[in-house]
C-alpha cells in the first residue's frame, strides 16, 4: 500500500524524517568526507533531499525516510566526529491537514 504525500508516493510503514546536522568544525570537513566517501548512508535508509543554511554554512537540513529508525544510529555514527544530529520524524503539510478535518 502506498501514501500519497505532495506528488511523490511513500510506501505504508515509511516514516519522514527531518535531520538538522551542525557542523561541529564549520564545513569544509564534511563537504570533504562527502566527496571522498559520499553519504556513507546503510541500506534502508533514503535520502530524499537537502538544504544548507545560507548565512555561514553550517547547519544542513535533510529530508531522509526509512521504516528502520535504528538505521540513524549506524548512520550517525559515522559521521559523529564532524556533525552533531537533530532527528524529527515529520508529516508532509498534506498530511498534518487531512488529520486535523479528519480529528
Amino acid at each position: 500500500m502506498w501514501h500519497r504525500c505532495g506528488a511523490q508516493a511513500r510506501k505504508v510503514g515509511i516514516v519522514l524524517y527531518m535531520v538538522v546536522e551542525r557542523y561541529l568544525a564549520g564545513p569544509g570537513p564534511v563537504y570533504e568526507r562527502a566527496a571522498a566517501r559520499g553519504r556513507m548512508l546503510p541500506e534502508g535508509l533514503e535520502y530524499v533531499g537537502s538544504w544548507v543554511a545560507r548565512d555561514g554554512m553550517d547547519r544542513c537540513f535533510q529530508l531522509m525516510e526509512t521504516s528502520e529508525p535504528t538505521l540513524f544510529d549506524v548512520w550517525t555514527e559515522r559521521w559523529a566526529d564532524l556533525v552533531s544530529f537533530e532527528i524529527v520524524p515529520v508529516i508532509t503539510s498534506a498530511e498534518a491537514t487531512a488529520r486535523h478535518t479528519a480529528g
